[in-house]
């Protein structure tokens, strides 16, 4: 049985939450998860995770959640580049300040909340990394929601009085990823995709249980109070090399087809504006930040998360989207093809 602290994770069901609660149950460490009537709990019930039924938009629920936890993992937010501003208003911005407000009122010990490395915009290519000192929000988009709501999401953290981290990943993937490597794959099944430019840019790709590995590294340190970490293993892949293992690992024939890097943004800009004209509820097949997240290099230092905070990723690409694949195919009921052998 579970014993010592007790932690409170939002967004336990999603993508990092579930990985953080993974790996502190696998600690011995009480967790409590924030839950909807409707939510699949079978993870959480086999990780023997107290379920808390209520609602991120309900003041007193949340303040019931985490009434007697000394960690709070804020993980939950809207997720994607697709949705009106109103969205990630309340699915990003609301929920921060609903819960940064329930943790003040009842006086919980420390705040991990998860940000991205979306919020540091869209900085020009250079060879230096893009450390934690960055000015936020660069040559921002029109239609950029999901950064510009994680940008005024720190804010609200910055003006906590309690003791509060920021993370940062990356582009994480990992099992139980149903957002982004979901699409990825429908898209190598269906043939849309190319590789944009000579595919050999370096991606800022991470597995999730690395990422948990660095909020909780992050929410026990004293040092880390106040402070913001980015999280990503930028330099393990190229976009070639991540397509390869995709396709190989799917069974499907490599990707050689090429299309520049310019005009697949231009046709995700013009695949965004017929979308927003049509009021499109998906996201459309290309996008400039599907485009952004794959064709370019923008490289992001891990040192301060290495130096502080004792962080380093355990989990190489190649077994971890193995491992993923097998969940993406159990999960989807056998409609992804058998995941084969790397050669």
């Amino acid at each position: 049985m579970a014993t010592g602290k007790l932690n409170a994770v939002t967004g336990a069901t999603g993508l990092l939450g579930s990985h953080v609660v993974e790996q502190l149950a696998g600690r011995g460490e009480r967790v409590r998860a924030l839950v909807r009537p409707t939510s699949d709990t079978a993870f959480l019930r086999r990780h023997g995770v107290g379920l808390a039924i209520g609602d991120l938009h309900d003041p007193e629920s949340l303040r019931r959640f985490v009434t007697g936890a000394e960690v709070v993992y804020h993980c939950a937010a809207k997720v994607g580049d697709w949705g009106p501003w109103s969205l990630y208003q309340r699915e990003v911005i609301d929920l921060t300040a609903n819960v940064l407000s329930a943790c003040e009122t009842v006086g919980v010990g420390r705040v991990l909340h998860v940000s991205s490395i979306t919020v540091y915009g869209h900085p020009k290519p250079r060879p230096q990394l893009i450390t934690e000192d960055e000015p936020l929000g660069q040559n921002l988009w029109i239609w950029d929601h999901y950064c510009r709501s994680k940008i005024v999401a720190e804010e609200i953290c910055r003006r906590y009085r309690g003791s509060l981290t920021i993370l940062r990943p990356g582009w994480m993937y990992g099992p139980r990823d149903r957002n982004t490597l979901p699409r990825v794959v429908k898209a190598l099944q269906a043939g849309r995709v190319k590789l944009l430019g000579d595919g050999d840019n370096l991606l800022n790709i991470l597995h999730a249980a690395d990422a948990a590995q660095g909020a909780i590294l992050a929410a026990n340190a004293p040092q880390a109070v106040g402070q913001a970490y980015n999280l990503s293993s930028s330099g393990e892949i190229t976009q070639r090399q991540l397509l390869d293992l995709l396709t190989d690992l799917l069974g499907l024939p490599r990707i050689t087809r090429h299309i520049r890097f310019r005009l697949a943004f231009g046709v995700g800009l013009l695949s965004e504006v017929i979308g927003h004209l049509i009021r499109l509820k998906r996201p459309p097949y290309i996008t400039r930040y599907g485009v952004s997240l794959v064709g370019r290099s923008t490289g992001f230092s891990t040192a301060k998360a290495r130096s502080y905070l004792g962080w380093k990723p355990q989990v190489n690409v190649q077994d971890g989207m193995r491992e993923t694949l097998q969940w993406f195919q159990a999960a989807s009921g056998g409609s992804v093809a058998p995941v084969g052998r790397l050669s």
